[in-house]
């Protein structure tokens, strides 16, 4: 073999060796799409704490909300490929791909998947005072007056409107859509009796639950959630097969050295595996997962079709 080559081969191992001992070099700004408090900042910020002391290095939260959080991904694309730039997103990168005609990269460069970290279950909630007192007199309600029954979400095209989507297509039913300003609003008309569900996270409504505000009529998860294992799943209730929750991951630009993605991957695996950081997870009703790199872009590939199929069944028109 050419000296040369091999030399070059050598400098290239070394270089890859050395991205991986040295990073990170400085500050890692960890980029989140959602205003200050929201259940994907409240994860982020628990995350940050850890690699901070981790690698001894500043890592800092920067909320960057709007354009159902295409801005902040933006700064996370436009940002150099070095893993010092990451962004912390929610399923919404997966519905994204569905509900907007333009997005801030390229499909075929997209930003890189890193790593996931947990998810929350959807959970179908009505008013406790309401006549819905199961997932079959929705249906049943549906099904005799089809297209009137209002449901809500945080706005055409959200996770929620999609998790509502899903349980109908499921069901084979067809209702009125009422897309609404945010989860609050949402919420509230429901446990008002004007709406009559809607797809909450169940991290998110989980006191309401408790509180004897919001009555679960089912957990979108295979499994009861060890949070509220009284809420049966919507997959007992004559869904086989039914799953569909809130995820969280990290992404970095295109063009991050693998050496670099592996490491942040390592990183968090470790993180999600450590006690402080399940136990605060938990409290915000997140169930921590590692997965690799790799089976992270199969799932976030098998994500992005399967809302992309919803969209089409629920004809949303891309914005």
């Amino acid at each position: 073999m050419n000296k040369f080559i091999i030399f070059t081969i050598c400098m290239a191992l070394g270089f890859t060796q050395a991205s991986a001992q040295t990073f990170p070099s400085g500050s890692v700004k960890l980029v989140v799409p959602l205003t200050p408090g929201s259940g994907a900042d409240t994860a982020a910020r628990i995350i940050a704490k850890y690699l901070t002391k981790v690698w001894q290095q500043p890592v800092l939260v920067e909320n960057k909300p709007g354009a159902g959080g295409l801005i902040g991904t933006a700064a996370v694309v436009n940002a150099e490929a070095n893993g010092q730039t990451l962004l912390f997103q929610s399923v919404t990168f997966a519905t994204n791909p569905a509900t907007y005609k333009k997005l801030p990269y390229e499909y075929s460069k997209p930003p890189v998947n890193v790593s996931y970290l947990g998810d929350t279950p959807y959970v179908l909630v009505t008013s406790p005072d309401g006549p819905y007192k199961s997932i079959k007199d929705i249906v049943s309600a549906a099904r005799a007056k089809p297209g009137e029954i209002p449901f809500a979400s945080v706005g055409v095209g959200s996770s929620t409107h999609f998790a509502a989507e899903y349980f109908i297509q499921a069901a084979g039913i067809k209702m009125n859509h009422i897309p609404l300003k945010g989860g609050p609003e949402a919420i509230q008309e429901v446990m008002a009796g004007r709406i009559a569900f809607c797809m909450a996270s169940l991290s998110t409504a989980l006191g309401q639950i408790k509180g004897g505000k919001l009555l679960a009529l089912g957990i979108a998860s295979k499994s009861r959630s060890s949070a509220a294992p009284e809420i049966p799943t919507i997959a007992e209730q004559g869904f086989p097969n039914f799953d569909m929750s809130l995820w969280f991951g990290l992404w970095a630009p295109n063009g991050t050295p693998a050496v670099v993605v592996n490491k942040i991957n390592s990183d968090i695996a470790k993180a999600l595996q450590d006690p402080e950081v399940r136990e605060a997870y938990a409290k915000v009703g997140i169930d921590p997962k590692v997965i690799s790199a790799e089976e992270f872009n199969k799932y976030v590939r098998e994500e992005i079709s399967r809302y992309q199929k919803i969209a089409a069944t629920a004809q949303i028109e891309q914005q």
